[in-house]
Protein backbone atom coordinates (compact mmCIF):
# COMPACT_ATOMS: atom_id res chain seq x y z
CA UNK A 1 0.00 0.00 0.00
CA UNK A 2 2.93 2.33 0.46
CA UNK A 3 6.56 2.83 -0.25
CA UNK A 4 7.29 2.88 3.46
CA UNK A 5 11.02 3.48 3.45
CA UNK A 6 11.28 6.20 0.80
CA UNK A 7 8.10 8.02 1.83
CA UNK A 8 9.04 8.13 5.49
CA UNK A 9 12.55 9.35 4.75
CA UNK A 10 11.03 12.07 2.58
CA UNK A 11 8.67 13.06 5.37
CA UNK A 12 11.57 13.33 7.83
CA UNK A 13 13.46 15.56 5.41
CA UNK A 14 10.40 17.71 4.73
CA UNK A 15 9.55 18.23 8.38
CA UNK A 16 13.15 19.07 9.23
CA UNK A 17 13.31 21.59 6.38
CA UNK A 18 10.31 23.43 7.77
CA UNK A 19 11.73 23.32 11.27
CA UNK A 20 14.98 24.79 10.03
CA UNK A 21 13.18 27.60 8.25
CA UNK A 22 11.33 28.61 11.38
CA UNK A 23 8.83 26.21 12.89
CA UNK A 24 5.58 27.62 14.10
CA UNK A 25 2.47 26.43 15.83
CA UNK A 26 -0.79 26.52 13.93
CA UNK A 27 -4.03 26.63 15.84
CA UNK A 28 -6.82 24.50 14.47
CA UNK A 29 -10.42 25.27 15.32
CA UNK A 30 -12.99 22.60 16.14
CA UNK A 31 -16.50 22.69 17.48
CA UNK A 32 -15.62 22.30 21.16
CA UNK A 33 -11.84 22.20 21.41
CA UNK A 34 -8.75 23.79 19.98
CA UNK A 35 -6.12 21.34 18.86
CA UNK A 36 -2.66 22.72 18.27
CA UNK A 37 -0.33 21.58 15.53
CA UNK A 38 3.16 21.75 17.00
CA UNK A 39 5.69 21.31 14.23
CA UNK A 40 8.55 20.69 16.63
CA UNK A 41 6.62 17.81 18.17
CA UNK A 42 5.79 16.48 14.69
CA UNK A 43 9.50 16.30 13.79
CA UNK A 44 10.07 14.23 16.94
CA UNK A 45 7.15 11.86 16.49
CA UNK A 46 7.99 11.18 12.84
CA UNK A 47 11.32 9.77 14.07
CA UNK A 48 9.46 7.44 16.43
CA UNK A 49 7.18 6.41 13.55
CA UNK A 50 10.28 5.71 11.45
CA UNK A 51 12.13 3.68 14.09
CA UNK A 52 9.33 1.13 14.44
CA UNK A 53 10.15 -0.14 10.93
CA UNK A 54 13.52 -1.50 12.10
CA UNK A 55 13.79 -5.27 11.71
CA UNK A 56 16.59 -5.82 14.27
CA UNK A 57 14.41 -6.28 17.34
CA UNK A 58 17.35 -6.40 19.75
CA UNK A 59 18.60 -3.00 18.60
CA UNK A 60 15.07 -1.62 18.61
CA UNK A 61 14.30 -2.80 22.14
CA UNK A 62 17.60 -1.46 23.48
CA UNK A 63 17.07 1.72 21.41
CA UNK A 64 20.45 1.46 19.72
CA UNK A 65 19.21 1.06 16.15
CA UNK A 66 20.40 3.45 13.39
CA UNK A 67 17.10 5.35 13.60
CA UNK A 68 17.03 5.37 17.42
CA UNK A 69 18.97 8.59 17.81
CA UNK A 70 18.57 12.26 17.04
CA UNK A 71 15.43 13.75 18.56
CA UNK A 72 14.49 10.42 20.21
CA UNK A 73 17.77 9.81 22.00
CA UNK A 74 17.34 8.41 25.52
CA UNK A 75 13.95 6.82 24.84
CA UNK A 76 13.13 3.87 27.13
CA UNK A 77 11.25 1.00 25.50
CA UNK A 78 8.78 -0.63 27.88
CA UNK A 79 7.51 -3.30 25.50
CA UNK A 80 8.07 -4.36 21.90
CA UNK A 81 4.97 -6.06 20.51
CA UNK A 82 5.29 -8.29 17.44
CA UNK A 83 2.50 -10.32 15.87
CA UNK A 84 4.34 -12.67 13.52
CA UNK A 85 1.17 -14.27 12.12
CA UNK A 86 -0.23 -10.94 10.89
CA UNK A 87 3.13 -9.23 10.28
CA UNK A 88 2.45 -6.39 12.73
CA UNK A 89 4.84 -4.51 14.97
CA UNK A 90 4.57 -1.78 17.58
CA UNK A 91 6.28 -0.54 20.71
CA UNK A 92 5.45 1.34 23.89
CA UNK A 93 7.97 3.41 25.78
CA UNK A 94 8.62 6.58 27.70
CA UNK A 95 10.24 9.76 26.40
CA UNK A 96 11.42 11.57 29.51
CA UNK A 97 12.14 14.79 27.64
CA UNK A 98 8.48 14.90 26.54
CA UNK A 99 7.25 13.57 29.89
CA UNK A 100 5.06 11.29 27.84
CA UNK A 101 4.45 7.71 26.86
CA UNK A 102 4.93 7.08 23.15
CA UNK A 103 3.12 4.30 21.29
CA UNK A 104 4.23 3.70 17.70
CA UNK A 105 2.80 1.32 15.07
CA UNK A 106 4.55 0.03 11.97
CA UNK A 107 2.88 0.45 8.60
CA UNK A 108 2.58 -1.98 5.72
CA UNK A 109 5.54 -4.20 4.96
CA UNK A 110 6.02 -4.18 1.20
CA UNK A 111 6.28 -7.97 0.82
CA UNK A 112 3.73 -8.93 3.47
CA UNK A 113 0.66 -10.66 2.04
CA UNK A 114 -1.06 -10.33 5.43
CA UNK A 115 -0.62 -6.55 5.42
CA UNK A 116 -1.92 -6.22 1.88
CA UNK A 117 -5.02 -8.24 2.78
CA UNK A 118 -5.65 -5.91 5.72
CA UNK A 119 -5.06 -2.84 3.56
CA UNK A 120 -7.41 -3.95 0.80
CA UNK A 121 -10.29 -5.18 2.97
CA UNK A 122 -12.20 -1.94 2.44
CA UNK A 123 -14.89 -2.77 -0.12
CA UNK A 124 -17.62 -2.10 2.42
CA UNK A 125 -17.79 -0.27 5.72
CA UNK A 126 -19.06 -3.40 7.41
CA UNK A 127 -18.18 -2.90 11.08
CA UNK A 128 -20.42 -0.76 13.26
CA UNK A 129 -18.14 0.92 15.77
CA UNK A 130 -19.28 0.33 19.39
CA UNK A 131 -20.85 3.33 21.09
CA UNK A 132 -21.07 5.41 17.91
CA UNK A 133 -24.47 4.96 16.25
CA UNK A 134 -24.08 5.04 12.49
CA UNK A 135 -20.28 4.98 12.60
CA UNK A 136 -18.65 2.36 10.40
CA UNK A 137 -14.99 1.57 9.90
CA UNK A 138 -12.45 -0.17 7.67
CA UNK A 139 -12.60 -3.89 8.40
CA UNK A 140 -8.92 -4.65 7.78
CA UNK A 141 -7.48 -1.86 9.93
CA UNK A 142 -9.99 -2.54 12.69
CA UNK A 143 -9.03 -6.21 12.69
CA UNK A 144 -5.30 -5.43 12.71
CA UNK A 145 -5.62 -3.54 15.99
CA UNK A 146 -8.56 -5.19 17.77
CA UNK A 147 -8.30 -8.85 16.75
CA UNK A 148 -4.59 -9.62 16.94
CA UNK A 149 -2.05 -9.82 19.76
CA UNK A 150 -1.18 -6.14 19.22
CA UNK A 151 -3.98 -4.68 21.36
CA UNK A 152 -3.46 -6.80 24.53
CA UNK A 153 0.29 -6.23 24.25
CA UNK A 154 -0.19 -2.47 24.00
CA UNK A 155 -2.65 -2.30 26.89
CA UNK A 156 -0.40 -4.38 29.14
CA UNK A 157 2.59 -2.15 28.35
CA UNK A 158 0.55 1.01 28.97
CA UNK A 159 -0.45 -0.28 32.41
CA UNK A 160 3.17 -1.07 33.30
CA UNK A 161 4.36 2.31 32.06
CA UNK A 162 1.78 4.07 34.22
CA UNK A 163 2.84 1.99 37.24
CA UNK A 164 6.41 3.17 36.70
CA UNK A 165 5.85 6.80 35.67
CA UNK A 166 2.36 7.71 36.83
CA UNK A 167 -0.45 9.16 34.72
CA UNK A 168 1.73 10.86 32.11
CA UNK A 169 0.63 12.08 28.70
CA UNK A 170 0.16 9.53 25.92
CA UNK A 171 1.26 10.17 22.34
CA UNK A 172 0.20 7.66 19.70
CA UNK A 173 1.74 7.70 16.25
CA UNK A 174 2.30 5.62 13.13
CA UNK A 175 2.81 5.83 9.40
CA UNK A 176 0.28 4.66 6.77
CA UNK A 177 -1.41 1.47 8.07
CA UNK A 178 0.44 2.14 11.32
CA UNK A 179 -1.36 5.48 11.48
CA UNK A 180 -4.70 3.73 11.05
CA UNK A 181 -3.89 1.38 13.94
CA UNK A 182 -2.66 4.32 16.01
CA UNK A 183 -6.03 6.01 15.52
CA UNK A 184 -7.94 2.98 16.79
CA UNK A 185 -5.51 2.70 19.71
CA UNK A 186 -5.98 6.32 20.78
CA UNK A 187 -9.75 5.95 20.73
CA UNK A 188 -9.54 2.64 22.61
CA UNK A 189 -7.43 4.18 25.37
CA UNK A 190 -9.82 7.08 25.86
CA UNK A 191 -13.17 5.31 25.54
CA UNK A 192 -12.47 1.90 27.05
CA UNK A 193 -9.64 2.63 29.48
CA UNK A 194 -10.40 6.21 30.57
CA UNK A 195 -6.96 7.47 29.59
CA UNK A 196 -6.45 11.20 29.81
CA UNK A 197 -4.23 13.56 27.83
CA UNK A 198 -4.10 11.32 24.75
CA UNK A 199 -2.73 12.82 21.55
CA UNK A 200 -2.83 11.07 18.17
CA UNK A 201 -0.54 12.34 15.42
CA UNK A 202 -0.17 10.21 12.29
CA UNK A 203 1.75 10.43 9.03
CA UNK A 204 0.39 9.44 5.61
CA UNK A 205 -2.59 7.71 7.20
CA UNK A 206 -5.37 6.29 5.00
CA UNK A 207 -9.01 7.00 5.78
CA UNK A 208 -10.47 4.53 8.24
CA UNK A 209 -14.15 5.36 8.70
CA UNK A 210 -17.25 7.10 7.42
CA UNK A 211 -18.27 10.71 8.15
CA UNK A 212 -20.02 9.78 11.40
CA UNK A 213 -16.93 7.99 12.69
CA UNK A 214 -14.63 10.89 11.75
CA UNK A 215 -16.86 13.40 13.50
CA UNK A 216 -17.44 11.28 16.62
CA UNK A 217 -13.74 10.46 16.84
CA UNK A 218 -12.88 14.12 17.29
CA UNK A 219 -15.41 14.40 20.10
CA UNK A 220 -13.62 11.64 22.01
CA UNK A 221 -10.00 12.38 21.07
CA UNK A 222 -9.97 16.08 20.15
CA UNK A 223 -6.19 16.32 20.02
CA UNK A 224 -5.87 14.32 16.80
CA UNK A 225 -4.07 15.49 13.66
CA UNK A 226 -3.38 13.63 10.44
CA UNK A 227 -0.26 14.87 8.63
CA UNK A 228 -0.21 14.15 4.91
CA UNK A 229 2.09 14.84 1.99
CA UNK A 230 0.57 16.45 -1.06
CA UNK A 231 2.09 13.86 -3.40
CA UNK A 232 1.32 10.73 -1.36
CA UNK A 233 -1.58 8.63 -2.64
CA UNK A 234 -2.14 6.66 0.59
CA UNK A 235 -4.08 9.41 2.46
CA UNK A 236 -6.53 9.47 -0.46
CA UNK A 237 -7.44 5.82 0.10
CA UNK A 238 -9.90 4.20 0.38
CA UNK A 239 -11.41 6.34 -2.37
CA UNK A 240 -14.03 9.01 -1.73
CA UNK A 241 -17.23 8.77 -3.74
CA UNK A 242 -19.01 12.13 -3.86
CA UNK A 243 -22.26 10.52 -5.04
CA UNK A 244 -22.49 8.33 -1.94
CA UNK A 245 -20.95 10.42 0.88
CA UNK A 246 -22.85 8.57 3.60
CA UNK A 247 -21.32 5.25 2.55
CA UNK A 248 -17.75 6.29 1.88
CA UNK A 249 -14.59 7.06 3.82
CA UNK A 250 -13.67 10.44 5.27
CA UNK A 251 -10.50 11.88 6.73
CA UNK A 252 -10.35 13.30 10.24
CA UNK A 253 -11.53 16.92 10.46
CA UNK A 254 -8.07 18.13 11.51
CA UNK A 255 -5.39 17.58 8.92
CA UNK A 256 -2.08 19.26 8.11
CA UNK A 257 -1.19 18.95 4.47
CA UNK A 258 2.48 19.38 3.51
CA UNK A 259 3.31 20.23 -0.08
CA UNK A 260 5.99 22.06 -2.03
CA UNK A 261 5.70 25.18 -4.14
CA UNK A 262 8.64 25.87 -6.45
CA UNK A 263 9.86 29.33 -7.48
CA UNK A 264 12.75 28.82 -9.87
CA UNK A 265 15.55 27.21 -7.90
CA UNK A 266 13.76 27.71 -4.57
CA UNK A 267 11.29 25.27 -3.08
CA UNK A 268 9.08 26.24 -0.15
CA UNK A 269 7.10 23.85 1.95
CA UNK A 270 3.59 24.96 2.81
CA UNK A 271 1.52 23.79 5.74
CA UNK A 272 -2.21 23.90 5.17
CA UNK A 273 -4.56 23.17 8.05
CA UNK A 274 -7.90 21.60 7.20
CA UNK A 275 -10.67 21.74 9.76
CA UNK A 276 -13.71 20.47 7.91
CA UNK A 277 -15.96 17.67 9.12
CA UNK A 278 -15.94 15.89 5.79
CA UNK A 279 -13.92 16.11 2.59
CA UNK A 280 -12.28 19.38 1.66
CA UNK A 281 -11.58 19.43 -2.11
CA UNK A 282 -8.66 21.83 -1.55
CA UNK A 283 -7.07 19.56 1.06
CA UNK A 284 -6.78 15.81 1.17
CA UNK A 285 -8.45 15.30 -2.21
Amino acid sequence: MERSGSWLRAMVVLTCLVAASGARELKVRSRAHKAIYNHTLATILVEYASAVYMSDLTELFSWTCPRCDGKTKGFEVIELIVDVQHCLQAYVGVAKDLNAMVIAFRGTQEHSIQNWVEDLYWKQLDINYPGMPGAMVHHGFYFAYHNTTIRPGILDAVTRAKDLYGDINVMVTGHSMGGAMASFCGLDLVVNHEARNVQVLTFGQPRIGNAVFASCYSDHVPNTIRITNGHDIVPHLPPYYSRFPQKTYHHFPREVWLYNIGFGSLVYQVEKVCDSSGEDPSCSR
